[in-house]
């Protein structure tokens, strides 16, 4: 991994953009074209970009961190270690590096300070995984090597999308960025954490720790899909999401169906009905206290058009009146995670003693979201369900996202249009959560989100796999960004 970072690095940069008269190596003296000179600077940076994430170094590099099996939820995985080796690579590209732990979670912070008279944008990352899931990976694949599929464009690996090869294509940009200026141009803090899967314990208490030091203008950040595979996306922040057990227990042990049947609650189906209350027969949200009031007109704008989710979306489907983008990224929606009552895989002629579901709401800003657990609990009492139990299950990522229309939302769009060569798609809210909250609120600084990922990736599943294509184009796209960070002033980016 440590050759890849240095190999960019290693590259003459152009040397040339102080505007000092010399001739630059577009034949050209730099004092007659300094706008030239700064789009061929840039072009520079992004066409290293591009080339290195196509490199043979980019792929053993992702081989390497793919091949930690940092599954969080295993109290054995290598997690220190994985941070251990993303330092090293830092370092190598004149970062400083330093370990945390909170609440038992390790973290590493990276910084680059290079003057008080830049914008800071802070970094976030994670480098845990869910669970590989050995086994069930097609044509026998090991979910902790990298796995290359030439004839599909694919490459396969737990983490590759979730979050491992986002963070290394952020790398990749900023050492093409300081091969091609000298220097980021900016000061930059990267906040990588190890518990993302399992809710992100410690990270609100480190930033509460480190408020100080992790004091930015701007969060750059890398999770999440983008729209579809080869579409620069943006979005500025996340829906919450907040999980409740509901159980009802009638008896102990089951009562034959026949002796009882028609004369004896059935507690599976006195949850089904409580179940179905929770929306109406088109999956619209019913509970009072669980919708937004409104979508603001800027987000409603910046969705229209658009269609989410890789198209697999039912138009019929949620919220009357709302397009299948508003009801993902600017509305509330409740899912049924899973329901249990009786054996399936051995079914009884008995009605079952007990019916258990997990009810999960993924909800937007604009609602009280302290109170979620107590408007269910009155929805389910109105509509005749007292006896069902319902327990919060923690910990809960808050909604929060930056305005559409805030400035800095606008330079990184024009960024990212200028090296596409087309507009990218912005998104008020991610459709899943991230711990976005605790950047605005505890830090509180606006948030943008740049995925490296797609709807399709199996993120969370076996098969978790990226085209091919997408490292270049999207290490060109953020090295483009963060070379526009190096010349912007905090005005610029509606921060001062």
């Amino acid at each position: 991994m440590h050759g890849h970072w240095t190999k960019g690095l290693e590259q003459t940069a152009l040397g040339c953009h102080s505007f000092d008269g010399r001739d630059c190596a577009f034949g050209m003296a730099c004092k007659e074209y300094p706008v030239m000179l700064e789009n061929a600077a840039r072009d520079t940076a992004v066409n290293l970009a591009r080339e290195l994430a196509g490199d043979d170094g980019f792929r053993a590099a992702l081989a390497d961190l793919i091949a930690f099996p940092t599954d969080a939820s295993n109290p054995d995985a290598p997690l220190q270690d994985y941070l251990s080796h993303v330092a090293q690579g830092f370092a190598a590209m004149g970062f400083t590096t330093e370990g945390f732990r909170a609440d038992g979670h390790p973290f590493l912070l990276i910084s680059r300070i290079e003057g008080d008279d830049r914008p800071t944008i802070l970094g976030y990352a994670h480098g845990d995984t869910v669970p590989g899931m050995a086994g069930r990976w097609a044509e026998g694949r090991d979910p902790w090597v990298l796995s290359v599929d030439a004839t599909a464009g694919r490459w396969y690996g737990r983490g590759i999308a979730d979050n491992k090869g986002q963070m290394l294509v952020n790398m990749t940009a900023m050492q093409a960025v300081i091969a091609a200026r000298g220097s980021l141009g900016f000061n930059a803090h990267i906040l990588i954490e190890m518990g993302e899967e399992i809710g992100s314990p410690g990270l609100r208490k480190l930033c509460e720790k480190l408020k100080s030091r992790l004091k930015a203008d701007l969060l750059i950040a890398s999770d999440g899909p983008r729209i579809d595979a080869m579409t620069p996306t943006l979005f500025l922040g996340a829906r919450g999401g907040a999980s409740f057990r509901l159980t009802l227990r009638r008896r102990t042990g089951g009562r034959h169906s026949g002796n009882f049947g028609g004369a004896l609650k059935n507690p599976a189906l006195e949850l089904a009905h409580a179940l179905a209350s929770i929306t109406d027969v088109q999956g619209a949200l019913q509970v009072k206290g669980w919708l937004p009031e409104t979508i603001p007109d800027a987000a409603r704008n910046a969705l229209a058009g658009l269609t989410p989710a890789g198209g697999e979306v039912d138009a019929d489907w949620g919220a009357v009146g709302l397009t299948p983008a508003e009801r993902i990224h600017s509305w509330n929606s409740a899912e049924i995670l899973a329901f249990s009552a009786g054996d399936i895989a051995h079914p009884v002629n008995a009605i079952p003693d007990m019916a258990e579901a997990l009810v999960q709401l993924r909800y937007v800003p604009g609602i009280d979201d302290d109170d979620l657990g107590a408007a269910l609990r009155a929805h389910l009492d109105a509509h005749g369900h007292g006896d069902v139990i319902m327990t919060e299950l923690g910990p809960r990522f808050r909604a929060s996202a930056t305005p559409v229309d805030h400035p800095s939302v606008g330079f990184a769009a024009a960024s990212l249009a200028r090296t596409h060569g087309a507009p990218p798609v912005v998104l008020p809210s991610l459709g899943g959560s991230l711990p976005n909250d605790i950047f605005t609120e505890v830090l509180g600084i606006p948030t943008i989100w740049v995925p490296h990922s797609y709807p399709g990736c199996s993120q969370h599943a076996p098969d978790e796999h990226l085209p091919s294509a997408l490292f270049p184009q999207a290490t060109g796209l953020m090295a483009g960004l963060y070379w526009d960070l190096g010349t912007a002033s905090t005005s610029a980016l509606g921060l001062g």
